[in-house]
């Protein structure tokens, strides 16, 4: 293969902690049998269909985030998966929970069966309620605070997020306040007792 074929691939795989799908490797000029190939050599890592790995790109906390994001991709290559929730709340360090499983938000149609450790939240997210995180997309601290308002985290780790994104500038009370009319009844409650301890 010619540099740029590498070269378009490797920024490929930069932008997510290594991993490439075998659709993006066949875009970038690999054909099919040349990508068995480099699997074969130990030059690109396979850990599990249809994805790869550059063998000696530098490890770091996204590689599981990116590869669950390259996992979920549907037909047209396109991920569907978003890490939210408790996973989200760590991620933007709100808290000291951790927790033992990978939280993801997948659309209401996705069929995939989810591999171990892996919770699946179906809903639509709107563009606004994503933002980018090096390699795959995760809730921003705000919708991240509405999802758990609706979920089983204790009201004193969502006090404690609440409050810590409102130090940080993270959120806006406000329109955190007005986004909470759409939650079920109690876990509008729930956020709304964290927010009035502000």
């Amino acid at each position: 293969m010619t540099q740029q074929h590498r070269r378009q691939l490797f920024e490929v795989a930069d932008g997510q902690a290594g991993y490439f799908s075998a659709k993006q490797a066949e875009a970038a000029g690999f054909s099919r049998r040349l990508q068995h190939h480099y699997a074969r050599l130990g030059e690109w890592l396979h850990p599990e269909r249809g994805i790869y790995r550059l063998r000696d790109y530098p490890e770091g906390n996204a590689d599981q985030f990116a590869r669950l994001t390259l996992w979920s991709r549907d037909l047209h290559d396109q991920p569907q998966a978003v890490v939210s929730h408790d996973t989200a709340l760590r991620h933007h360090d709100l808290s000291d929970h951790d927790p033992s499983r990978v939280h993801l938000t997948v659309p209401p149609g996705f069929r995939k069966v989810p591999p171990r450790g892996v919770v699946l939240h179906r809903a639509r997210l709107a563009p606004q309620d994503t933002q980018p995180a090096g390699g795959y997309r995760v809730t921003t601290p705000a919708r991240t605070l509405l999802d758990l308002a609706d979920s089983p985290l204790s009201p004193e780790h969502l006090h404690r997020a609440v409050q810590e994104a409102s130090a940080r500038g993270l959120i806006r009370p406000r329109r955190l306040l007005a986004a909470a009319q759409d939650l079920p009844p109690a876990a509008r409650r729930r956020l709304l007792s964290a927010l009035e301890a502000l």
